[in-house]
């Protein structure tokens, strides 16, 4: 099942009241003592998954950004089963971590958005050009998320998703009705098929705040 649709207006306006900002993990690293913990704690297939997520990062860099797109798209949808969080986390709603959701090899719609959000931007991809976008997914007629890429702020953003593999542009997902979107740097409504209104500051969301905490921690070497 994917996520409930959330009162959006409501989030826009608790964004404002979270006056706190905390900065993103600038790199991902991942050290040999992290893998081995990944192994002990779930499973070799656990460690073969982030080391394979690594690899990608580490020998992608030299593609096109279409390319980069299509090499991420494809690697989390293929990797990763779709669970829902009450199942794996006993919440409602929990932000899984890159690492966390390789672990598990299972997450949902939202640990894909924000996993290739931060796989593209250690690519190189320019954050600018990354929406981490709330959807109503029409045929199902439930709220998902998806992220976006825009080639540039006049162009149609193109949108990987896991329900399905193909990366199309957003004029071509007529199932997909945007909502509002948002990356490390902002918060914007979505208007029809473009870029949207700038609203606030994504940072002062409190999921977006714990996820951020959770990577530092992840990468804390003893």
């Amino acid at each position: 099942m994917l996520l409930r649709l959330k009162p959006i207006v409501v989030a826009a306006m608790l964004a404002w009241l979270l006056p706190f900002s905390v900065p993103l993990l600038a790199e991902l690293l991942i050290s040999e003592a992290l893998l081995q913990k990944i192994e002990k704690q779930y499973d070799s297939d656990a460690r073969q998954r982030v080391e394979s997520w690594q690899s990608l990062m580490q020998e992608g860099n030299e593609l096109s950004e279409l390319e980069k797109l299509t090499l991420v798209n494809d690697f989390f949808n293929s990797n990763v089963q779709f669970v829902d969080d009450i199942l794996l986390w006993n919440k409602a709603d929990y932000w899984a971590t890159p690492i966390e959701m390789l672990s598990l090899g299972a997450g949902d719609c939202e640990d894909y958005s924000i996993a290739k959000y931060f796989t593209l931007k250690q690519l190189g991809v320019d954050e600018d050009k990354l929406r981490i976008t709330y959807v109503k997914a029409i045929n199902l007629d439930q709220a998902h998320m998806v992220l976006t890429y825009f080639e540039n702020k006049r162009s149609i953003p193109l949108v990987l998703d896991n329900l399905i593999n193909e990366i199309q542009p957003a004029n071509r997902r007529q199932d997909l009705v945007p909502v509002y979107s948002f990356n490390g740097t902002g918060l914007w409504l979505a208007k029809s098929r473009g870029e949207g209104q700038r609203v606030g500051d994504a940072s002062r969301l409190s999921l977006w705040e714990d996820l951020a905490a959770r990577m530092r921690a992840e990468t804390v070497t003893d």
